[in-house]
């Protein structure tokens, strides 16, 4: 009898740990693919659960506050910037697939309808770089007009101008010949914006040239005026430019934001304040000017460090609040963050306005060799394509910007790998107001490889 007893009693435990373990199952299963579930969490705790595994290479913030380079180029809102330096991000490889498929992204397939396949889009990344005697694109010694003496390396001593002599050719797609009345045309009544730093400015020069044909436009308007694009006390140079050809009404311009981050005063009445940088925010420029612009290409990436924080007085925020978690305040952690916030910022705008198409580049490679700028690093290659001159690859080079365009209406711009291979094509030496023994082995020639970017660009318009 009591064996009896025994039996069933271990017959009913057995059965209520069989339930609980079932109903654990569920309920784990139901919390990694239940949106609604997963929304419960904070934008932070969703983002640090996939970066947990980030590495970070670190930079003597002391080293970074007196680049000569940057002083003379960027341009600046609150404050000089003084320093202009990469954070390079190096997921794990058992953390990829989490990088490229955020939990909080959008599925695809609850975007394309299951009846209709979508046409493969063409990998514009992959490909090789082919000799083109067409090339450049513009003069360097004519496109005054548009094009900064310091990055017009035909205004300087440097005598090999071969680098300006190739173009991109994707595999297994073709590229269309950029002429700039063509573009001017396709982009009748619209505006193209660039965000972004000073590899950003040079990619809106880039373009200036490529529309005007490198020739003088006297009658393209300046219309700084219309974006609010004005010189702030003490800056050396305004917030940014924007140009309109009449012919056309084309408007192509010009925002400085390094971070893409939204930055304001914390307290407004103080000339010694500090500024919020608020990781999760857009910039003010976007918020109030999106409904005027028809094509974004933001970009970001070599300002995030800690001497350039502190030059600038930014202080992070994050979900209105000063962040004090210590992974999220971490340099390459913060900038992943922001590049995920602000690509479903426009993921949510875009169906508000569905003729803006938005590109997110990806970072523009370094080339520093034997040091940093201020420790005898140089880049001193004038051979073409030494380092070869094809990507195989099949996925990008800049995962972060993969994995936050990933799910989203946002366009990836990929251009790290195919400029990966031009490390010749940089000033060098040959800046015309670099300091003695200082190279820029970060800024591009013009005409030169900004100029491939833009082509990729009017390739996925």
């Amino acid at each position: 009898m009591k064996g009896g007893q025994s039996s069933r009693f271990w017959g009913r435990h057995s059965s209520l740990t069989l339930a609980a373990l079932f109903l654990t199952t569920i309920f784990f299963w139901s919390w990694e693919n239940n949106p609604l579930l997963t929304s419960l969490l904070s934008a932070q705790e969703q983002f640090l659960m996939h970066t947990s595994d980030f590495t970070v290479d670190h930079f003597d913030d002391t080293s970074l506050l007196s680049n000569p380079l940057e002083l003379e180029e960027d341009s600046v809102s609150q404050l000089p910037e003084n320093t202009e330096d990469d954070i390079t991000i190096k997921p794990s490889e058992s953390d990829m697939d989490e990088m490229t498929t955020p939990v909080y992204e959008r599925k695809e397939q609850n975007r394309v309808s299951d009846s209709h396949i979508k046409k493969k889009a063409c990998d514009y990344g992959k490909g090789r770089w082919v000799a083109d005697n067409r090339r450049p694109l513009y003069s360097g010694l004519g496109c005054k007009q548009w094009l900064s003496d310091m990055w017009a390396c035909r205004l300087t001593q440097r005598t090999d101008f071969s680098y300006e002599g190739y173009r991109w050719q994707p595999n297994d797609c073709e590229m269309p010949e950029f002429q700039g009345s063509e573009f001017l045309r396709r982009m009748q009544d619209k505006t193209i914006a660039f965000i972004g730093d000073s590899l950003g400015r040079q990619q809106f020069q880039s373009l200036m040239c490529m529309a005007s044909g490198g020739e003088e436009k006297p009658e393209v308007e300046s219309v700084e005026w219309k974006f609010g694009l004005t010189k702030s006390k003490g800056a050396i140079r305004p917030d940014g430019w924007a140009y309109r050809f009449p012919a056309t009404n084309t408007t192509i311009l010009y925002y400085w934001s390094a971070s893409l981050c939204g930055i304001e005063p914390i307290n407004i009445t103080d000339p010694a304040t500090e500024y919020a940088m608020h990781l999760d925010r857009p910039p003010a420029f976007l918020e109030r000017y999106l409904p005027q612009l028809d094509v974004v290409i933001l970009n970001t990436g070599h300002h995030w460090n800690r001497g350039k924080l502190r030059a600038n007085k930014w202080v992070m925020y994050a979900e209105g609040k000063k962040v004090i978690n210590r992974k999220l305040a971490e340099m390459g952690n913060a900038k992943n963050y922001t590049l995920y916030s602000i690509a479903r910022w426009f993921d949510s705008q875009i169906p508000l306005y569905p003729h803006l198409k938005v590109f997110l580049r990806t970072i523009s490679p370094r080339h520093f060799a034997n040091g940093e700028w201020n420790t005898g690093g140089s880049c001193n290659n004038l051979s073409p394509l030494s380092k070869g001159n094809e990507v195989f690859q099949n996925q990008s080079s800049d995962p972060v910007v993969e994995g936050a365009v990933s799910g989203t209406m946002v366009k990836i711009l990929d251009i790290t790998a195919l400029s990966e291979l031009r490390d010749e094509a940089h000033i060098s030496h040959y800046s015309r107001k670099a300091s003695e023994g200082v190279n820029d082995c970060l800024h591009w020639c013009l005409p030169g490889i900004p100029d491939t970017w833009n082509e990729l660009l009017y390739a996925q318009l």
